[in-house]
């Protein structure tokens, strides 16, 4: 599908903005992940403020108080970035509506995730709560993929209908494992704080559920390469790759004791496989890559 193509697409701040907010997007589930390893969910114990009485942490509150109020800044940073990417966008507002729209999404995601963050407070670290934080910033990542990837692309943009059958079963079975890897997260010793609620749920269980999927993705995936043209096939080789290091990672963990070094590596390869998923997926489609499916030609 052609959009039309504005020049200003081509101009380097534009790109600098927009893997900005990529980097951000992905960066943010990271070191939330880091606040929940290192037990500092709780450390500041109310929301909006950081105690009863004051914004920002105290020196009583120790490491836990700053490592948790230097994550809420952090949320001030996503916010000007995701402006910035609005202000970059400006120009193309009418002859690029799906950038556009894509940015305005990642400026609403910003306050959004600040209540369900106040709100994974106030629940105690509800894993729920907590999980559901994460998937935002997982969409959030997909959406800020995207608009990098159609800005690279300028006029060559795919439409849902040209993307091939199997490359949405990769993507869900992608989404589906990393949902299953919040739950297990929930049920695990990894909460938060040493006195925040789990999901209840069997972690072994959860734990095997998750690796099956895992290994479905890197099957799916080999098909894809097997069947794509050679603009596609470097994506999913690369997802493959990802898809790999991702497995490897989480088998050494589970046998391991769940090392919080190696689960913070694993939470940081979740978000680079989500945006090399979302790049394969969208690459099959403006290339037609999977010859099974039904092609459109992107004109």
């Amino acid at each position: 599908m052609r959009f039309p193509f504005p020049t200003s697409l081509q101009n380097r701040s534009v790109r600098i903005v927009v893997w900005l907010s990529l980097i951000a997007q992905s960066g943010i589930a990271v070191t939330g992940a880091f606040v929940r390893l290192t037990a500092s969910g709780l450390g500041c114990p109310t929301w909006p403020l950081c105690t009863e009485d004051s914004l920002v942490n105290t020196s009583e509150m120790g490491i836990h108080g700053v490592i948790e109020f230097g994550n809420r800044l952090l949320t001030i940073a996503l916010l000007v970035i995701a402006i910035a990417v609005l202000l970059v966008l400006w120009r193309m507002r009418k002859d690029r509506r799906d950038l556009w729209w894509m940015g305005v999404a990642l400026l609403v995601v910003v306050p959004v995730q600040a209540v369900i963050g106040g709100i994974s407070v106030w629940t105690q670290l509800n894993p729920y709560v907590v999980g559901l934080h994460f998937i935002v910033s997982v969409a959030a990542t997909v959406v800020a993929m995207l608009i990098v990837l159609r800005v690279r692309d300028g006029n060559r943009v795919a439409v849902v209908g040209s993307i091939p059958l199997l490359s949405w079963i990769v993507g869900f079975i992608t989404a589906a494992g990393i949902v299953l890897g919040v739950l297990t997260t929930g049920s695990g010793p990894h909460a938060g704080d040493a006195n925040a609620p789990r999901n209840g749920l069997n972690s072994e269980i959860l734990q095997h559920f998750h690796a099956w999927f895992a290994y479905a993705a890197v099957a799916l995936v080999a098909f894809a390469v097997i069947r794509s043209t050679d603009v596609a096939r470097k994506s999913w080789l690369v997802l493959g790759g990802g898809f790999a290091f991702q497995i490897v990672i989480g088998l050494v963990q589970s046998r391991t004791g769940l090392p919080v070094e190696l689960v913070g590596i694993h939470v940081l390869a979740a978000m680079v496989v989500t945006c090399l998923a979302t790049a394969a997926v969208y690459r099959s489609a403006t290339s037609g890559s999977i010859a099974t499916a039904t092609k459109r030609a992107v004109k």
